[in-house]
């Protein structure tokens, strides 16, 4: 069974992603937990304007998140009534990241799903700053939808890495999972100019194949010193459906990603990324 963290902050951004969970994972046994963390709700309130408001204010927005999540449940009972889906809400006076990490490690989350932008939708921005947070700072893969964005059958996943870490099982098993649903072909792309891999690469590449041995797996070398580009042009070329990277310090991801110049991030986001965080969970 897998376990799945949507948060959500009721934006129509926020519902796409509910809709592509739901519709993706419509024939795995699957737990929801729908997640609204208003921490920062309260503090931003146009009505916060003294400590005498303080609890009234807080108690309207305690009030709102549970109703607004009951709503929702409703909702998604409705359009998703499906037998082996399990639903929990979750309303917190927490930050989202906070809350985000809490969840993962007592719920023993597998996957958080969200949009890639929320309320702002602010077009020129890749990444909404909640989404951002979540992707740089939480410890539990992340699958990020863009606006809009409904195909929730991918053919093709796009995988770069340099082999130089050793990744974690439980992720690249989440990875394998989410291929096999959908019989989608898995390329591992290495971006490099020498063909020779060093014994540690060589031995991450065997566990790569080792734990996607029940997929579609082909692995290509593309010869490059432009990583970023390369990626940028395979994803264009190669009809790539969705692309998963690790998130680590100096990491593609960070590189395209993270960047402070927006022009950089010019990946444009149009499908989803799974983002890996490489960490030690069980």
């Amino acid at each position: 069974m897998l376990s799945i963290l949507l948060p959500t902050d009721f934006s129509e951004n926020a519902m796409n992603a509910i809709k592509y969970a739901l519709e993706f994972f419509k024939y795995q046994k699957t737990t929801f937990y729908f997640m609204h963390a208003y921490l920062n709700e309260f503090y931003d309130h146009d009505e916060l304007k003294s400590s005498e408001v303080l609890e009234d204010i807080l108690d309207g927005v305690r009030n709102d998140s549970k109703v607004n999540l009951d709503n929702l449940l409703n909702t998604i009972k409705k359009i998703a009534p499906n037998p082996i889906f399990t639903y929990h809400i979750i309303s917190a006076y927490n930050t989202l990241v906070e809350e985000a990490n809490l969840n993962a490690d007592t719920k023993n989350i597998d996957l958080i799903v969200m949009g890639t932008n929320g309320k702002s939708n602010e077009r020129h921005v890749v990444f909404g700053s909640q989404t951002f947070q979540v992707l740089k700072y939480v410890q539990c893969p992340v699958l990020a939808i863009p606006s809009n964005y409904t195909n929730t059958q991918p053919k093709h996943i796009l995988f770069p890495t340099n082999y130089m870490m050793p990744y974690k099982r439980r992720e690249l098993k989440l990875l394998s999972i989410l291929a096999k649903s959908h019989k989608t072909h898995i390329t591992v792309l290495h971006v490099s100019t020498n063909h020779r891999l060093s014994i540690r690469q060589e031995d991450n590449k065997a566990f790569i194949k080792d734990v996607l041995s029940e997929n579609e797996v082909s692995f290509h070398q593309e010869d490059s010193r432009k990583i970023a580009d390369t990626i940028k042009t395979y994803l264009k070329e190669k009809e790539i459906d969705m692309i998963t990277m690790v998130n680590t310090q100096h990491s593609f991801l960070e590189d395209m990603l993270f960047s402070s110049n927006i022009d950089e991030v010019s990946i444009g986001l149009t499908i989803p990324i799974l983002a890996m965080q490489n960490t030690a969970r069980f």
